[in-house]
């Protein structure tokens, strides 16, 4: 690290994403503790390149370090993208119910976001990754093609299949 460092402006600039962070190395590793160790990589990473960040949108700016930093990863540990399903480490009564909700209903929310978590970690990678940007992280098409680094038609398209994929296996599932 140079003398130019600012690491004050750093940690102001990339804190309140962190977070977000996490979430998109979660969702692209499929494992918590994988993503600890892809955002820890990716925090090194940007801090070592932060005197090149010439401002605007510092979400999006990081979110592609770690996609980058996380797609890194998963082809140095699982080459052929073998990983298990996301462990649901969250508490499991945590906001599960609202007031005035009875039992039933809570229960049926939790069992619903479980189901909707699961049927997203199936999906491929290029379109859970532009899945959870644009519905869990609420980015824009612009900021994520910026993230992925694929032309804006690209996110379009693939949002428009993830979500025809989603809506296709939940159909499936609730039809059983």
């Amino acid at each position: 690290m140079g003398p130019n460092n600012d690491t004050a402006g750093f940690a102001e600039m990339a804190m309140p994403h962190l977070d977000a962070a996490y979430n998109l190395a979660r969702w692209l590793t499929r494992d918590p503790a994988d993503a600890s160790d892809v955002v820890q990589e990716a925090m090194l990473r940007a801090l070592r390149f932060f005197g090149s960040f010439r401002g605007g949108n510092g979400k999006s700016w990081l979110l592609a370090i770690v996609r980058n930093t996380a797609i890194d990863w998963i082809r140095a540990n699982r080459p052929a993208q073998i990983a298990p399903a996301p462990a649901d480490d969250s508490d499991p009564f945590e906001n599960i119910a609202d007031e005035g909700d009875d039992p039933e209903a809570a229960l049926i929310r939790v069992s619903d976001r479980r189901q909707i978590d699961r049927l997203i970690a199936a999906l491929p990678t290029e379109f859970r990754e532009c899945l959870v940007l644009r519905e869990l992280e609420e980015l824009s098409y612009k900021e994520i093609a910026a993230v992925t680094g694929v032309p804006l038609g690209t996110v379009m398209s693939r949002l428009s299949r993830a979500r025809l994929l989603l809506q296709r296996a939940l159909v499936r599932e609730n039809a059983q």
